[in-house]
């Protein structure tokens, strides 16, 4: 293991399923010390999700890595009694409740700021903690039809359809881990926290950069287009003999590159692809030309040309696939992980690495009130010490 950045970090994780853990397995793969707080009756609702080994969920075992779990009823004074205690040590707390609860819970930032001056305090929300739809829900799904994630992708002719990755889920924890950090500094440089609030909204919106601007610089609203791109082609997916491949020369030179690997020169002189407007514009056309090219041959004749070429390229791989690819296999991404059962997994780490290493995992993902003792047993020695 290289130097862990956040070692000495306390975070209290007050979070359930996705964007909250996410947000705090990022922070605890870099060092922190993750305390996940957990209701006692079946703990964060990932623990429920299949699939299941020997009655342990391998969703949960993706997102929460390196922490420690602990269990506390929080309409309970007893079980808040504890968590008032952790918050004094503590330089961190996040929490993905709807806005208001943690308040009524007499854990809200107002209150806990005046046990820890320093705290930084992270809420994800759906919308945001205030607004007009402050108090709605939200999931994923609901997340990317809201925000126009929707609107722009699956095919023109298609209904509308969600990426197959929960993108508003870790924008969301990505956003807020990156937040977190940003704030521990300034809180380290004048010894105050913050409130940090981070929407999945405003998450999928920032992430839509692209589409965003689109709209505000044309007026009109982005379109679905498959795999094509607006602005740039041949940019997407293609049929070819045995299947389908993606390829994109997103300038006039990989155009030229394309061109001569296909033994087409001639497209260079066509004035409807003379630029990568050009071919964007006429991209229905251009379609038609090179897949009727690219019939004659599989994917693997085709991704062989292209990758000669210098030209982007890549097979429409599936999951097993991609995992067992060499470059990732190379990264040391897929690593075992033991499960609180005993069992033993594989797990896609962190894809980060410090110092040319992987950061593998410090702590197996916690069974539920693993650590209730030892952080009991912790906070009794401070006191004892009169920390």
């Amino acid at each position: 293991m290289s130097s862990k950045p956040l070692a000495g970090i306390t975070v209290l994780e007050v979070c359930n399923v996705a964007a909250g853990p996410f947000c705090g397995m990022l922070l605890a793969d870099m060092g922190a010390e993750v305390i996940k707080i957990e209701n006692p009756q079946g703990g964060d609702t990932l623990r429920s999700w299949p699939p299941l080994t020997e009655g342990y969920s391998e969703n949960f075992a993706s997102l929460n890595r390196n922490k420690k779990s602990v269990t506390a009823n929080l309409k309970d004074p007893d079980d808040t009694a504890f968590v008032l205690q952790l918050v004094g040590t503590a330089d961190v707390l996040i929490e993905n409740n709807r806005p208001g609860v943690m308040d009524r819970l007499g854990l809200g930032y107002e209150a806990l700021k005046k046990i820890n001056p320093r705290l930084v305090y992270c809420s994800l929300s759906a919308y945001g903690q205030s607004g007009p739809r402050s108090q709605e829900g939200g999931f994923d799904l609901t997340m990317q039809a809201m925000s126009g994630i929707m609107s722009v992708t699956g095919t023109p002719d298609g209904p509308p359809v969600k990426c197959g990755v929960p993108v508003s889920d870790f924008a969301t924890g990505l956003y807020a881990a990156f937040s977190v950090v940003s704030a521990l500094r300034q809180a380290e440089a004048d010894g105050a926290g913050m409130h940090i609030d981070v929407s999945m909204l405003g998450s999928s919106l920032a992430i839509a950069a692209l589409q965003t601007s689109e709209y505000f610089g044309s007026g009109k609203n982005p379109l679905k287009l498959g795999s094509a791109h607006p602005r740039n082609a041949p940019y997407q997916v293609f049929r070819c003999r045995d299947g389908y491949f993606g390829m994109a020369a997103g300038n006039n030179a990989l155009w030229s590159n394309v061109c001569h690997a296909i033994g087409r020169t001639d497209l260079l002189g066509d004035s409807r692809f003379g630029s990568p407007s050009d071919r964007a514009r006429n991209q229905g056309d251009l379609l038609t030309i090179l897949e009727d090219i690219f019939a004659s041959d599989g994917s693997e004749h085709w991704l062989e040309v292209f990758r000669t070429a210098g030209v982007p390229c890549a097979p429409i791989n599936n999951y097993s696939e991609i995992l067992a690819d060499p470059q990732v296999e190379h990264m040391d991404w897929v690593q075992e992980l033991e499960l609180p059962n005993g069992q033993m997994t594989r797990s896609f780490m962190s894809p980060i690495r410090l110092n040319g290493q992987t950061q593998g995992a410090r702590l197996r993902p916690p069974a539920l009130g693993e650590h209730n003792a030892e952080l009991k047993a912790a906070l009794a020695a401070r006191e004892l010490q009169g920390e």
